[in-house]
């Protein structure tokens, strides 16, 4: 049974080894803000940390996964309030939000090796595909989480979520908390 860390809290999965990791963390964790974009690793919908590393979860296995630390968007900030998070909030760089989790972790890893990128480097370092074109917002909204990361601008705060991840993870049969 594949043990990693999920959000900090440390999972041994009941699941196939060769089981894409999206899947045990939508279906066994029920942490379903990990989107299902291509199941090819075209589109990023799927992005997760992966010992701070944006990967596409589609394309790593639960035995490549073994012994990682992955942080899914339910586990950024649980109360939104991650500069990137109030960043796409506060420019509307959202419109139907099918993408908006994958593109958040992107740019959360991007932010972390660089909290003042350039234009260049924001188009280089964020892969996912985005149907509605949210791109020049986007730009601009990672512009503005690098500078409140380095505490040069404070950015409104974003609704609080509906529900924690906690609650939402109970009761499920696939995964247990070690």
């Amino acid at each position: 049974m594949p043990s990693l860390t999920v959000n900090d809290h440390p999972l041994e999965f009941r699941m196939d080894p060769q089981t894409p990791l999206l899947w045990a963390l939508r279906d066994a964790a029920n942490l379903t803000g990990t989107k299902y974009g291509c199941g090819v690793g075209d589109c990023g919908a799927c992005m997760v940390l992966v010992d701070g590393e944006a990967l596409r979860s589609c394309m790593i296995s639960l035995a490549e996964a073994e012994g990682r630390s992955v942080t899914t968007i339910e586990g950024l900030s649980r109360d939104r309030s991650h500069a990137v998070q109030q960043a796409l909030v506060a420019e509307q760089a959202i419109q139907c939000g099918f993408c908006t989790p994958g593109i958040a972790m992107s740019a959360a890893a991007l932010l972390a090796r660089n909290a003042d990128p350039s234009e260049a480097e924001i188009k280089a370092g964020i892969p996912n595909l985005c149907r509605c074109g949210v791109y020049p917002r986007l730009v601009r909204a990672i512009q503005r989480a690098g500078r409140a990361m380095r505490d040069l601008e404070i950015i409104g705060g974003a609704p609080a979520p509906g529900i924690g991840a906690e609650d939402a993870a109970r009761a499920v049969p696939a995964m247990r908390e070690r």
